[in-house]
């Protein structure tokens, strides 16, 4: 049997250990230990020697049951029209710290969801030597826990968006009202490990990108594509930062134009990238999308993912997938001086994981137009690293913790004072209601940390990636 840990082509011998192979060239995970996993709503296919004629898809059964509402599509919207039927929306990326929790969330609001994922976040960890502060069940568990605890189902097709014969089978089958794109490589210090993992970032994002546009052109034509974008795109310009789009007057002319763009990493620019991509296919084909330009990430409950353990999301507190101040948050837990880098002035807008949830939300029940390419900045507050630290000193410190600070060399290139004002209106336009990072929260995210303190590998806590001294030479980790 083809297992569910597959990237994209592998290599199978009779031997009872099945090794998985990823696009990132050298990189292969020994999986036997997964080739007890059974999940009985999912229908695999068998896996020969021979390269099959047909993708690989493993799903889930379509039916959804035990909904509460029932989403209007994009076109009954329009028109004022009811129906009964659910609005489909396929979570591209649907296994990760965002994809995971919107997948869940959309499903409990009554939406119609499929995942579609590779599972190759779980392969990064297995070759890095990492693992999330929060054991994570298989996605298959979780689906399956899901259904029990809900009635509700969600599809799951496994397979790498990069091979357009896999997405156009998905697509065909499933029929989405709308597409989440969160399936991407989402950290920025990965892609610049070395020269491996910089062309295995462009690579799949862009390309994947690419063909999920071209399967919405082929296959499902007013499918609204809500992109997962970055703040990171618009690097810390010295004027405010407009939302996608900055009206400029230049001799005697004026005009609007696309913000620009000064990305300050491989991943960050494979983002911009997509936008330039999606802009011009909005124009060229009239598909309709929402860039959301999503700030730095925290927390990691949700109201669906504290129904059960096996729901539970992943928490990286790493160098290379952790963000600020979830990493802080662990780092005052275990005693370890947070790692503020260089002056600590790098200023960034900030949104809590619920927020990521409802934005999209948002973004599906209120779709762009027919060839409308739309820009929302999604963060709820602006913090400096410096500022992040003294709040997490200042709540550790209620809680009986002795937090300190350290100032740690940069290993990015980057501003570390600057000015930076980013607009972040459209979102509450539509109704955002956000949860602003409170004492409460803070307390909450420690006493987290505290709980699952002993799974901390305190090793994996200082950066060990730098932008400058990268290289071709791929990059191993010694444990």
């Amino acid at each position: 049997m083809k297992m569910a840990h597959m990237v994209t082509n592998c290599s199978f011998s009779p031997s009872p250990a099945v090794k998985t192979y990823s696009k990132s060239p050298g990189y292969c995970c020994n999986v036997s230990q997964f080739q007890s996993t059974k999940c009985s709503n999912l229908v695999l296919k068998s896996c020969t020697t021979t390269r099959p004629k047909r993708p690989f898809v493993a799903r889930a059964s379509a039916a959804v049951q035990g909904q509460t509402q029932t989403p209007l599509t994009g076109s009954q919207q329009a028109s004022g029209h009811s129906s009964s039927k659910p609005k489909k929306v396929m979570v591209i990326g649907g296994d990760g710290y965002c994809g995971w929790a919107t997948a869940l969330h959309l499903s409990n609001k009554g939406y119609e969801v499929a995942i579609v994922d590779n599972l190759v976040r779980r392969l990064f960890d297995h070759q890095l030597g990492l693992d999330s502060l929060t054991p994570i069940a298989s996605i298959q568990n979780r689906i399956r826990r899901w259904k029990a605890l809900t009635g509700k189902t969600i599809q799951l097709y496994v397979g790498d968006i990069c091979d357009f014969d896999f997405l156009s089978e998905a697509f065909k089958s499933f029929e989405p009202d709308s597409a989440v794109h969160f399936g991407e490589q989402r950290s920025a210090p990965y892609s610049m490990i070395d020269r491996s993992r910089a062309v295995f970032t462009q690579h799949n994002n862009v390309i994947g990108t690419l063909n999920v546009l071209f399967a919405i052109k082929e296959f499902s034509e007013e499918c609204h594509l809500v992109k997962l974008g970055t703040m990171g795109e618009y690097g810390t310009p010295n004027i405010d930062i407009e939302e996608g789009f900055i009206t400029i007057t230049h001799n005697g002319r004026t005009d609007t134009l696309p913000y620009p763009k000064q990305a300050s990493s491989f991943y960050h620019l494979s983002k911009v990238h997509d936008s330039h991509n999606i802009a011009f296919t909005c124009k060229a084909w009239g598909i309709r999308a929402t860039d959301l330009n999503q700030g730095v990430v925290y927390g990691v409950r949700t109201d669906e993912t504290a129904m059960h353990e096996e729901l539970s999301n992943r928490f990286d507190y790493d160098g290379v997938f952790g963000t600020a101040l979830n990493r802080f948050c662990v780092q005052a837990a275990v005693g370890h001086p947070l790692t503020v880098y260089g002056k600590g002035g790098q200023t960034r807008g900030y949104l809590d994981i619920r927020d990521t949830v409802q934005c999209v939300e948002l973004a599906i029940a209120n779709p762009a137009k027919p060839g409308e390419f739309r820009v929302f900045n999604q963060f709820t507050e602006q913090f400096s690293v410096n500022e992040l630290a003294k709040l997490v000193t200042a709540a550790g410190a209620k809680l009986g913790l002795e937090v300190q600070t350290k100032s740690v060399p940069n290993p990015r290139v980057e501003a570390e004072e600057h000015y930076y004002n980013a607009k972040h209106t459209k979102l509450m336009e539509l109704g955002l209601e956000p949860h602003l990072l409170s004492d409460s929260l803070l307390d909450s995210l420690l006493n987290f940390a505290v709980q699952y303190k002993d799974r901390v590998n305190t090793a994996q806590i200082m950066p060990s990636v730098s932008w400058k001294e990268m290289g071709a030479k791929p990059k191993t980790v010694s444990v």
